[in-house]
């Protein structure tokens, strides 16, 4: 389905963070968004396995084990970045010291309920941190397509999924739309650029409140 590719929701998302907040990437989407941020950032990226403190996702050079985030990938740490133990790490994340998690997900519904750890009819899957994160930061960003491959939609009034948690996401930001998560239901933000709004409401199959101000995302 037309509309932002994985690096402009990257782009997008990464638009929402500001300085001095603790940020944790999950991973897919949520992982390129440590490349859109400017260079003089201060953010700080935390990983569960250990790291407060890392930039952008390495894609040359040797590969260093020590250097990693906890999804695998190569990092570039940034000046006065630290390790420390995982369990540690988890302790920040349900003490409630992470301000943002970016998370992708398979399903979220009208409620804010997140799926994104199982799909049963392949069998496995594990919900590893997800749960933590979900509960645990003060706001929670879900990074997205808007649909599946064969364009079922993802955001549904209920998840069919099984959930990571209950009532957690914040905000969604997808290749056709940013949509926030309120009492009221969910609020239609942002538009991509050349998607308008009944692409959006027909791609989703939940329903849909227009803000007063929607407009075209700003990239």
């Amino acid at each position: 389905m037309a509309g932002l590719t994985r690096e402009l929701m990257a782009l997008r998302v990464a638009r929402e963070l500001r300085d001095g907040m603790v940020v944790n990437l999950g991973i897919g989407i949520p992982t390129l968004v440590s490349n859109y941020l400017p260079p003089d950032h201060g953010v700080l990226l935390q990983a569960e396995n250990g790291i407060l403190g890392y930039g952008a996702i390495r894609d040359e050079g040797g590969f260093d084990p020590n250097l990693i985030n906890a999804g695998g990938q190569r990092i570039v740490l940034r000046p006065g970045a630290s390790f420390f133990h995982t369990s540690d790490s988890f302790g920040m994340i349900r003490g409630g010291h992470v301000d943002v998690a970016i998370l992708g997900a398979l399903e979220v519904s009208a409620r804010g309920d997140l799926a994104n750890w199982s799909i049963p009819e392949r069998g496995g899957g594990s919900i590893g941190g997800g749960m933590d994160l979900a509960v645990g930061v003060r706001r929670l960003i879900v990074a997205m397509e808007h649909t599946t491959h064969d364009g079922r939609p993802r955001i549904l009034e209920r998840c069919s999924y099984p959930l990571t948690a209950r009532a957690c996401v914040d905000l969604l930001v997808t290749n056709l739309a940013v949509i926030e998560v309120t009492a009221d239901g969910l609020l239609l933000r942002e538009v991509a650029p050349g998607v308008t709004p009944e692409k959006v409401e027909a791609a989703t199959a939940a329903p849909l409140v227009r803000s007063p101000d929607l407009r075209e995302m700003a990239l």
